[in-house]
């Protein structure tokens, strides 16, 4: 698992790419463009909370879809 100070946008982009189940995940890809919808948007929550230790809302997944903007808000958030 990684430190949260280690989060980068190429580690979001392949769990998006394995939630996903897509390689079609850049990182400025839109989560819900992409096909996510609320149980796969459950399984990134769960995902980032189990590897970076941050608990993030459904709403702040809305508000950060892309994988270089959910890597800024783990950043921003990680204690």
């Amino acid at each position: 698992m990684p430190a949260a100070g280690t989060v980068t946008v190429d580690h979001i982009v392949g769990l998006f790419r394995r939630i996903l189940e897509t390689d079609e995940v850049g990182p400025d890809s839109d989560f819900f463009d992409q096909g996510g919808d609320s149980l796969l948007a459950t399984r990134v929550l769960s995902a980032v909370a189990r590897e970076f230790d941050v608990e993030l809302t459904i709403t702040q997944l809305i508000d950060a879809a892309s994988p270089a903007a959910l890597a800024k808000l783990i950043k921003s958030t990680a204690v």
